[in-house]
């Protein structure tokens, strides 16, 4: 008999083991950061409320990070891949200026597809952190540049292939939209409107319109 439980409780570890995941452990943990750090930002999201957000223990998190802003850096660049490939679909369109059309109307979009207010991570842990996580500023940075380098290569792209009414640096007017939309989401989060985002994106896809000359027929 007890070698039979011996044998028994071998199996069950050995079970256990096998049926580990650390890519699994680690994507749940990046997830209920981003849920929790989209809502009540970073200084007030606990390592605790992560693992039971996530049905995970300490012993897991720290296998897998060993700080909160650690995680806060994974949490950030899952965020930025995910929304990067929701503007994938722009960039099949053969035209730069189509493409800048279908990014800001994707975008525009978002308020209608979510009961939620939206909020883009990057700019809520730019405003907590920035000054004070020099570490976390810099990856903020890297990814605020991946959105920036996409739609300036768009304009650049646009400007190449499209009479411009008026002369632009592709730069300035990429910072311009990018400022409109982090701006958009903190004013519609402070006033609970979320069609504000609608609003402002639509202005913003006004102006790049109104830099080129209308198509000649």
């Amino acid at each position: 008999m007890l070698g039979f439980t011996y044998q028994l409780v071998r199996m069950i570890i050995k079970a256990t083991k096998t049926s580990r995941n650390p890519t699994e452990t680690r994507r749940k943990l990046i997830d209920a950061t981003v849920r929790l750090m989209l809502h009540q930002g970073f200084a007030a999201t606990t390592v605790d409320q992560i693992c039971a957000e996530s049905g995970l223990t300490k012993g897991s998190f720290f296998h897998h990070f060993d700080t909160k802003e650690a995680i806060a850096q994974a949490a950030v660049a899952a965020f930025t891949e995910m929304g990067m490939s929701l503007y994938a679909p722009a960039l099949e369109a053969a035209d730069p200026l189509e493409q800048l059309y279908r990014l800001l109307d994707i975008m525009g979009g978002l308020p209608t597809q979510s009961e939620n207010i939206v909020a883009c991570l990057v700019g809520m842990l730019s405003q907590e952190m920035a000054l004070t996580h020099p570490a976390m500023r810099e990856a903020l940075v890297g990814h605020m540049n991946g959105w920036m380098t996409m739609v300036i290569q768009m304009l650049t792209a646009a400007k190449a292939a499209h009479r411009p009414k008026v002369d632009f640096d592709p730069e300035q007017v990429a910072w311009l939209l990018y400022s409109l939309w982090q701006g958009s989401m903190l004013v519609s989060k402070t006033q609970q409107k979320p069609e504000l985002i609608v609003s402002v994106v639509r202005q913003a896809r006004d102006h790049v319109n109104g830099l080129f000359a209308p198509n000649e027929s």
